[in-house]
């Protein structure tokens, strides 16, 4: 069989990291996206940057993900997590998963969020609540209601793939 590789996205609170763990639990390659590929950089070049903006900057290494995506050792492989420039490797995806939250769970989720994680300021909570509702920076795909037990937002995941 040929290998299949997914994106498993979303606004920042909606699951990606929780997912990746429970993935990873069950056997399945996954990869982190946000601490195994990111960095801050610009979406349009790549290059690194030092300028203002914590999550406009927030970009995947495009040739790793292309270099993971081409390796055949494993069936399938999810990608978690949020990119700015994701348009410049979404064609390495069979299918995209966007993880969704109703706008109350995800306030709760973000009162947890220490200072110094994307979400822990007064500021950055009110910019990912404004993401949450505009869904910008956000790719389309199949959407996942992660307002549930995340055992049951994996299931439906894996019963989402194409055979």
């Amino acid at each position: 069989m040929a290998r299949r590789n997914y994106l498993v996205e979303g606004g920042s609170g909606t699951g990606k990291s929780s997912v990746c763990r429970e993935l990873r639990r069950r056997g399945y390659k996954a990869i982190d996206g946000d601490n195994e590929l990111a960095y801050r950089g610009d979406p349009e070049t790549g290059l690194p940057t030092n300028a203002p903006g914590r999550h406009e900057l927030h970009i995947w290494n495009v040739a790793k993900v292309r270099e993971i995506a081409a390796d055949q050792t494993e069936d399938l492989a999810f990608f978690c997590g949020g990119s700015r420039n994701f348009p410049k490797f979404l064609d390495v995806f069979d299918k995209v998963f966007v993880l969704d939250v109703d706008t109350e769970t995800l306030k709760h989720r973000l009162t947890s969020r220490a200072p110094a994680d994307w979400g822990g300021t007064a500021e950055e909570k009110a910019k990912i609540l404004h993401l949450h509702t505009t869904k910008e920076d956000i790719p389309e795909g199949q959407v996942i209601n992660t307002n549930r037990p995340l055992p049951e937002v994996v299931d439906a995941i894996l019963q989402s793939l194409d055979p």
